[in-house]
């Protein structure tokens, strides 16, 4: 009889401990991201993986003293609480042609909610806009876009863009070298 109580005690014990980490409708792994804290080894993990995030595992966990498994954990975790999105190639726009980068202010005639969701929707079908930024101030939106040269700009700019009903005006800034481009720092 001891031993039943002692064993229902530790599995609702249990119950409780994994309930904070599974979602009892699926049964799949979650994050609580407002408890979740970066201790200094996933600080550690992140700042390898920023550097290169093509190294693999078993290398970052070399670096760190630890299990690759450890280091697909804690990875694993990131990823599911939302810390980590996707992985990417950074490619180089020159090298595919594309000579001319520009940000881009757009001033819309904002009737309605409706009215800043439509323009947005067609400033994402143009290809060459590779960001854009909701923004307070003078203009609606910020946007970098990508041309060949500036004729191409133009094109984008005139055709693409200024032709979009609800835009009344837009302010061009060209790039004349990029100083420089950071990742976010890891404290």
């Amino acid at each position: 009889m001891i031993n039943q109580k002692y064993n229902i005690n530790i599995y609702l014990k249990l119950k409780v401990f994994l309930s904070k980490y599974y979602n009892n409708e699926n049964n799949t792994a979650f994050i609580d991201m407002e408890n979740f804290h970066l201790d200094i080894l996933d600080k550690r993990i992140l700042r390898i993986l920023r550097a290169d995030a093509r190294v693999p595992f078993v290398e970052v966990a070399r670096q760190c003293g630890v299990t690759g498994s450890a280091v697909h954990q804690r990875v694993h975790k990131m990823f599911e609480g939302g810390l980590l999105k996707g992985s990417q190639f950074n490619l180089s726009p020159k090298k595919l042609g594309y000579h001319t980068l520009a940000f881009v202010g757009i001033q819309v005639n904002l009737t309605s909610d409706k009215t800043h969701e439509e323009v947005f929707q067609q400033i994402v079908e143009i290809p060459e806009v590779v960001e854009c930024h909701s923004i307070t101030g003078k203009y609606s939106y910020m946007i970098k876009i990508y041309a060949r040269n500036n004729e191409d700009l133009k094109r984008i700019l005139v055709y693409r863009i200024q032709s979009i009903l609800e835009v009344t005006g837009t302010e061009t800034f060209l790039s004349l070298e990029e100083g420089f481009n950071r990742k976010l720092n890891i404290e």
